[in-house]
Protein backbone atom coordinates (compact mmCIF):
# COMPACT_ATOMS: atom_id res chain seq x y z
CA UNK A 1 0.00 0.00 0.00
CA UNK A 2 1.09 3.42 -1.06
CA UNK A 3 1.99 5.42 1.94
CA UNK A 4 -1.20 7.58 3.39
CA UNK A 5 -0.38 11.33 4.88
CA UNK A 6 -2.05 13.07 7.84
CA UNK A 7 -1.74 15.77 9.81
CA UNK A 8 -3.22 16.64 12.96
CA UNK A 9 -2.91 21.04 13.78
CA UNK A 10 -4.39 22.95 16.37
CA UNK A 11 -3.67 24.75 19.46
CA UNK A 12 -2.02 23.46 22.63
CA UNK A 13 -4.52 21.97 25.05
CA UNK A 14 -7.24 21.22 22.61
CA UNK A 15 -6.58 17.44 22.79
CA UNK A 16 -4.59 16.60 19.12
CA UNK A 17 -1.74 14.52 20.40
CA UNK A 18 -5.29 12.17 22.17
CA UNK A 19 -6.13 12.10 18.73
CA UNK A 20 -2.78 11.12 17.22
CA UNK A 21 -2.36 8.52 19.84
CA UNK A 22 -5.51 7.05 19.18
CA UNK A 23 -5.44 6.84 15.17
CA UNK A 24 -1.99 5.28 15.23
CA UNK A 25 -3.44 2.32 17.71
CA UNK A 26 -6.06 1.76 15.22
CA UNK A 27 -3.95 1.94 12.10
CA UNK A 28 -1.34 -0.37 14.20
CA UNK A 29 -4.02 -2.71 14.39
CA UNK A 30 -5.16 -3.09 11.13
CA UNK A 31 -1.49 -4.10 10.49
CA UNK A 32 0.09 -0.82 8.55
CA UNK A 33 3.91 0.17 9.62
CA UNK A 34 3.01 3.78 11.13
CA UNK A 35 5.08 6.87 12.10
CA UNK A 36 4.12 9.17 14.55
CA UNK A 37 5.76 12.39 15.01
CA UNK A 38 4.50 15.63 16.83
CA UNK A 39 5.62 19.50 16.67
CA UNK A 40 4.77 21.15 19.87
CA UNK A 41 5.93 24.58 19.57
CA UNK A 42 4.84 26.84 22.40
CA UNK A 43 2.13 24.58 22.63
CA UNK A 44 1.67 24.88 26.37
CA UNK A 45 1.00 28.16 25.83
CA UNK A 46 -1.46 27.96 23.38
CA UNK A 47 0.75 27.57 20.20
CA UNK A 48 0.43 25.64 17.41
CA UNK A 49 0.68 22.18 17.66
CA UNK A 50 1.42 19.89 14.45
CA UNK A 51 1.10 16.29 14.34
CA UNK A 52 2.26 13.96 11.27
CA UNK A 53 1.07 10.46 11.30
CA UNK A 54 2.06 8.24 8.14
CA UNK A 55 0.79 4.52 7.41
CA UNK A 56 1.26 2.07 4.65
CA UNK A 57 2.91 -0.77 3.47
CA UNK A 58 6.60 0.43 5.03
CA UNK A 59 6.90 3.89 6.44
CA UNK A 60 10.53 5.79 6.29
CA UNK A 61 10.14 9.06 7.66
CA UNK A 62 7.89 10.60 10.03
CA UNK A 63 7.73 14.07 8.29
CA UNK A 64 5.36 15.14 5.88
CA UNK A 65 6.11 17.66 3.32
CA UNK A 66 3.98 20.43 1.25
CA UNK A 67 1.53 18.84 -1.13
CA UNK A 68 1.49 15.55 0.66
CA UNK A 69 -0.97 15.62 3.29
CA UNK A 70 -4.14 13.03 1.72
CA UNK A 71 -5.88 14.53 5.16
CA UNK A 72 -5.29 17.62 7.57
CA UNK A 73 -7.53 17.40 10.65
CA UNK A 74 -7.43 20.62 12.18
CA UNK A 75 -8.94 21.79 15.92
CA UNK A 76 -9.02 25.39 15.19
CA UNK A 77 -9.97 27.13 11.49
CA UNK A 78 -6.96 29.85 11.49
CA UNK A 79 -4.76 26.68 12.10
CA UNK A 80 -6.26 24.55 8.89
CA UNK A 81 -5.84 27.62 6.86
CA UNK A 82 -1.79 27.81 7.88
CA UNK A 83 -1.22 24.77 6.88
CA UNK A 84 -3.20 24.38 3.53
CA UNK A 85 0.10 23.79 1.41
CA UNK A 86 0.73 20.62 2.90
CA UNK A 87 -2.51 19.34 1.32
CA UNK A 88 -2.53 17.10 -1.86
CA UNK A 89 -4.54 18.60 -4.69
CA UNK A 90 -7.21 16.00 -3.86
CA UNK A 91 -7.26 16.08 0.21
CA UNK A 92 -9.41 17.14 2.41
CA UNK A 93 -9.31 19.80 5.48
CA UNK A 94 -11.66 18.45 7.69
CA UNK A 95 -11.98 21.52 10.77
CA UNK A 96 -13.51 22.60 13.58
CA UNK A 97 -15.00 25.72 12.65
CA UNK A 98 -14.15 27.13 16.59
CA UNK A 99 -12.25 30.60 16.52
CA UNK A 100 -8.85 30.28 18.92
CA UNK A 101 -7.31 34.24 19.27
CA UNK A 102 -3.59 33.53 18.73
CA UNK A 103 -1.34 35.74 20.92
CA UNK A 104 -0.75 38.76 18.48
CA UNK A 105 -4.74 38.91 18.31
CA UNK A 106 -5.30 38.88 21.96
CA UNK A 107 -2.45 41.26 22.08
CA UNK A 108 -4.00 43.69 19.42
CA UNK A 109 -0.51 43.71 17.62
CA UNK A 110 -2.71 41.51 14.17
CA UNK A 111 -6.21 40.40 14.02
CA UNK A 112 -8.22 37.51 13.33
CA UNK A 113 -8.62 37.17 9.66
CA UNK A 114 -11.85 37.20 8.18
CA UNK A 115 -13.80 34.59 6.01
CA UNK A 116 -11.29 32.01 6.19
CA UNK A 117 -13.80 29.00 5.20
CA UNK A 118 -14.90 31.30 2.42
CA UNK A 119 -11.07 31.85 1.26
CA UNK A 120 -9.94 28.67 1.88
CA UNK A 121 -12.90 27.20 -0.61
CA UNK A 122 -12.16 29.79 -3.29
CA UNK A 123 -8.96 28.20 -3.37
CA UNK A 124 -10.30 25.04 -4.27
CA UNK A 125 -9.69 23.34 -1.20
CA UNK A 126 -12.26 20.00 -0.67
CA UNK A 127 -13.61 21.77 3.17
CA UNK A 128 -15.03 19.74 5.77
CA UNK A 129 -16.07 22.16 8.49
CA UNK A 130 -18.24 21.34 11.38
CA UNK A 131 -18.94 22.98 15.04
CA UNK A 132 -17.26 20.44 16.72
CA UNK A 133 -17.29 22.66 19.87
CA UNK A 134 -21.16 22.59 20.08
CA UNK A 135 -21.05 18.80 19.55
CA UNK A 136 -18.48 18.50 22.09
CA UNK A 137 -20.48 20.75 24.70
CA UNK A 138 -23.54 18.32 23.56
CA UNK A 139 -21.27 14.69 24.87
CA UNK A 140 -20.45 16.36 27.95
CA UNK A 141 -17.32 18.37 27.77
CA UNK A 142 -15.65 21.14 25.57
CA UNK A 143 -13.01 19.22 26.07
CA UNK A 144 -14.18 16.25 23.52
CA UNK A 145 -13.54 18.47 20.50
CA UNK A 146 -10.52 15.64 19.73
CA UNK A 147 -13.01 12.95 19.60
CA UNK A 148 -15.59 14.84 17.85
CA UNK A 149 -13.18 15.31 14.82
CA UNK A 150 -12.38 11.69 14.93
CA UNK A 151 -15.58 10.52 14.11
CA UNK A 152 -16.29 13.12 11.57
CA UNK A 153 -12.50 11.59 10.15
CA UNK A 154 -13.66 7.87 10.42
CA UNK A 155 -16.25 8.55 7.64
CA UNK A 156 -13.11 8.82 5.70
CA UNK A 157 -11.73 5.70 6.04
CA UNK A 158 -13.00 2.27 6.19
CA UNK A 159 -12.47 1.15 9.97
CA UNK A 160 -15.39 -0.42 11.76
CA UNK A 161 -17.00 1.36 14.56
CA UNK A 162 -15.97 -1.63 16.59
CA UNK A 163 -12.24 -0.58 15.73
CA UNK A 164 -12.71 3.06 16.92
CA UNK A 165 -14.34 1.80 19.64
CA UNK A 166 -11.69 -0.47 21.03
CA UNK A 167 -9.20 2.06 20.01
CA UNK A 168 -11.91 4.57 22.14
CA UNK A 169 -11.62 2.30 25.35
CA UNK A 170 -7.22 1.43 25.28
CA UNK A 171 -6.79 5.10 24.49
CA UNK A 172 -8.45 7.34 27.09
CA UNK A 173 -9.01 6.69 31.05
CA UNK A 174 -12.18 4.74 31.51
CA UNK A 175 -13.94 7.17 33.36
CA UNK A 176 -14.10 9.04 30.07
CA UNK A 177 -15.07 6.41 27.94
CA UNK A 178 -19.16 6.45 27.33
CA UNK A 179 -18.53 10.29 26.91
CA UNK A 180 -15.55 9.89 24.64
CA UNK A 181 -18.00 7.06 22.59
CA UNK A 182 -20.42 9.81 22.33
CA UNK A 183 -18.35 12.54 21.49
CA UNK A 184 -17.33 10.44 18.47
CA UNK A 185 -20.81 9.11 17.64
CA UNK A 186 -21.91 12.74 17.31
CA UNK A 187 -19.05 13.66 14.66
CA UNK A 188 -19.37 10.59 12.97
CA UNK A 189 -23.25 11.72 12.45
CA UNK A 190 -22.78 15.48 12.12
Amino acid sequence: MKTKNIMIVGVGGQGTLLASKLLGKILLTKGYDVKVSEVHGMSQRGGSVVTYVRYGDKVYSPIIDKGEADVIMSFELLEAARYTEFLKPDGVIITNNQQVNPMPVITGAAEYPENLEEKMKAKGINLDSIDALSLAVEAGTSKAVNLVLLGRFSKYFDFSDEEWMSAIETSVPEKFIELNKKAFELGKNA
